[in-house]
């Protein structure tokens, strides 16, 4: 007998292997992606593309990251099941349930209402722990999260310009860290910050990349978007 993989499959694990080229060798990491159905974050006409290392949108003038930047991300923030993580841009909510397979709690915010209703509905459906470790709300991610509490986690996939928010600093406990992009268009890296004491951080370079620029406030739903903005990739 002559066992059939579906095309699916082989899609992600097409995806998986050309992570593992790129130096993502981390299983958990490489678990919690070939587990989160990638395909369900994008629009019906965009899935057969799902699998492939590019950002596609999601609407609103923004996008789902390219998986090696969603990869590359995750990993660095060394997650376990004892970590609460905030998360600044919920998107599609693919970051967010990769997170939440890898972490005890995550907390997200979205500025995009309309982003964070359908990205609600596929935390319902994934049903990743009972959906029960995903706490997302509308808000302004540059405040941090409402309610003042410490992470052991932040990751921020939208560029600040020249450093996180303080606000955000804040929220990161001692010992914690962060990945956040930083720069302006063209210019941007992804940097790691691991808080050593109240005031004092390490800072480690991980890449370049090409983020939508960190803004403050909700958007009104009836808002005018750039429908070009949004985009979260590796910089060549």
């Amino acid at each position: 007998m002559h066992s059939s993989i579906s095309t699916h499959d082989k899609k992600v694990c097409h995806l998986i292997l050309k992570l593992r080229e790129q130096g993502i060798t981390e299983m958990d990491v490489l678990e919690a992606i070939e587990r989160v159905p990638r395909e369900i974050f994008v629009p019906p006409v965009m899935r057969d593309r799902a699998y492939e290392d590019i950002a596609l949108p999601i609407g609103r003038g923004q996008t789902i990251s390219q998986p090696s930047v969603v990869a590359l991300m995750t990993r660095a923030l060394e997650l376990s099941n004892r970590h609460t993580v905030l998360e600044i841009g919920t998107g599609s909510g693919y970051q967010t349930c990769i997170l939440a397979w890898l972490a005890r709690r995550v907390y997200s915010i979205e500025r995009h209402v309309p982003l964070l209703k359908q990205a609600e509905v596929i935390f319902r459906q994934l049903n990743i722990r009972n959906a029960s470790n995903i706490t997302a709300i509308a808000g302004d991610g540059m405040k941090g999260w409402p309610q003042f509490m410490t992470f052991d986690r932040i990751i921020v996939t939208a560029a600040a310009r020249t450093k996180p928010p303080q606000a955000l600093l804040d929220q990161l406990k001692v010992g914690g860290l962060m990945v956040v992009p930083v720069g302006d268009i063209g210019d941007q890296v992804l940097r790691l910050y691991k808080k050593e004491s109240e005031d004092t951080y390490a800072l480690r370079d991980l890449a370049p990349v090409r983020f939508v620029p960190l803004l403050p406030e909700v958007v009104p739903e009836d808002a005018e978007v750039d429908i070009g903005a949004g985009q979260a990739v590796m910089a060549c």
